[in-house]
């Protein structure tokens, strides 16, 4: 096989910002101190959203430019997968409509530095790979990290064919310097204090990593056009940057402020966004502190100047949509249970039986197409709907979520039960046509209108709390704002 290298990468962050002014505004009673850091915004989960979800979006972006790529391997990289044993490489599979016979699925987790690592890894292996890299971390109310912390989700693409970069060389620095711990049985992080994390940890451990690698490759800090730093707050790259000598035009312009900081998908996020830049022969470097130090060098190649990200991550930035509603925020994240009244007390019994048999359309949205006549329909079903034809038997697969479609009809319900009242779904009328009852994601209260354009998300359908139980399915989405959305 031919030496692999970047092929297609993306970014997904939801489309909420929170406002860091309302968290610090909220518990500044508790927590004054909190001022110092109620700069900007965080990127903020929706109530059906998780790391999962995520995952898919930007697995989708990914792969929305690489026309026939086939990954043999599939990885997700989580510190908060919705399941512990229960493979989320696998329900992503699923949702890709990924072939089972010929992709190999694998969770990796245990510490923030598996994105980062997982990507060192494919690019070293001889197999094309997607790597997708996750994270929705919870935080304690009115600490720091509720307000640093951000939800995103990030994808790599890895194979032979024409590649935008190639690996140079890579570290991966195993350290078991605890800056922060979950045990499973806790709901949030431990953290220590920041200063020890800064001089014992950052400034002892980074700079080894990164001058051993330059010397592994042959270069100079001053050969680098893009070095960026996760797992690190601004005051601790400031440090790094002045002991190694690194200019300001070298950094990768820090997500913090604009979307938080992401976890195990922070460092592939800034790699996106230094991609997004390069031009041919530079070379990016990307460093991440977490349990070590994980660093890779690759060198942007002639084909990233041809390279057309559908959503880069900078639109994505530049179109969240600011939320100052601190209560709501409290609610997605479950720290704060709202009574919905005496209908919410209905028991959501989960069929897992069901689910299965019916998992091709409700996890892959697979609806079918009439050989006789090309009528498209959701479900798939045994016949043919459409009333000229009727016919038995003549129905082939038919994905519809690459599809686009428009608002046929609507509703705004306050009487059913939604963790983000009004209830709202609607029939979505797609092109090539086929109708299906849908419900919609991301639009505001009387924002839906008969003929907006949409696009399928997959998001939480339902939470089961008495067996602990996710389902999943496709919502109808505002179409994205990006290149060829």
């Amino acid at each position: 096989m031919l030496e692999t290298g970047i092929i297609s990468a993306a970014a997904y962050l939801p489309r909420l910002r929170l406002s860091r002014a309302a968290i610090a505004d909220a518990n500044k009673w508790a927590n004054p101190a909190l001022s110092t850091l109620a700069k900007g915004h965080r990127a903020v989960c929706s109530h059906d959203e998780d790391s999962l979800t995520m995952g898919v979006e930007a697995a989708r972006l990914c792969l929305s430019g690489t026309q026939t790529f086939q990954p043999e391997r599939l990885e997700f990289a989580s510190t908060t997968a919705p399941f512990i044993d229960r493979a989320s490489s696998i329900i992503l599979s699923e949702a890709l409509t990924l072939p089972a016979s010929s992709t190999m699925c694998r969770d990796i987790t245990g510490s923030l530095a598996c994105g980062t690592a997982g990507l060192i890894n494919a690019l070293k292996g001889q197999e094309s790979a997607l790597l997708v890299a996750a994270d929705k971390r919870p935080a304690k109310v009115a600490s720091a990290q509720e307000l640093t912390f951000g939800h995103a989700a990030a994808a790599i693409a890895v194979g032979s064919e024409n590649p935008i970069a190639r690996i140079v060389a890579s570290t991966l620095m195993a350290v078991d310097f605890p800056d922060h711990y979950r045990k499973p049985d806790a709901k949030t992080d431990y953290y220590l204090e920041e200063r020890w994390v800064r001089d014992e940890g950052i400034m002892k451990i980074v700079p080894l990593a990164v001058t051993s690698l330059l010397r592994e490759a042959g270069y100079g800090i001053e050969d680098i056009a893009h070095i960026a730093f996760a797992g690190m707050n601004a005051g601790g790259v400031r440090q790094i940057a002045k002991t190694l000598s690194i200019g300001n035009e070298q950094l990768v312009r820090s997500l913090d402020s604009r979307c938080g900081e992401t976890g195990t998908a922070h460092g592939l996020l800034m790699l996106c966004q230094a991609l997004e830049t390069a031009r041919p022969g530079e070379k990016i470097l990307l460093v991440h502190f977490a349990q070590g130090c994980q660093a890779v060098l690759v060198e942007a190649t002639e084909a990233i100047a041809d390279w057309d990200p559908k959503y880069p991550l900078q639109e994505q930035l530049a179109s969240g949509v600011e939320d100052e509603n601190y209560l709501r925020f409290l609610s997605f994240s479950e720290h704060l249970q709202v009574d919905w009244g005496v209908r919410a007390e209905r028991d959501a019994r989960t069929s897992i039986s069901a689910f299965y048999r019916n998992r091709r359309a409700l996890t892959a949205f697979v609806g079918g197409v009439c050989t006789a006549c090309g009528t498209q329909q959701f479900p798939k079903g045994q016949g043919c709907v459409n009333p000229d034809c009727r016919q038995l038997g003549t129905l082939v697969d038919e994905p519809f979520q690459h599809k686009s479609g428009r608002i046929k009809s609507f509703t705004e319900d306050w009487l059913a039960i939604s963790e983000n009242p009004p209830f709202k779904y609607g029939n979505v009328v797609f092109e090539g046509g086929g109708v299906v009852m849908m419900e919609f994601a991301d639009f505001d209260e009387g924002q839906l209108e008969v003929g907006l354009p949409v696009r399928p998300v997959f998001r939480i359908k339902e939470k089961d709390p008495k067996r602990n139980f996710h389902r999943y399915n496709w919502k109808a989405a505002p179409l994205m704002e990006g290149k060829g959305a």
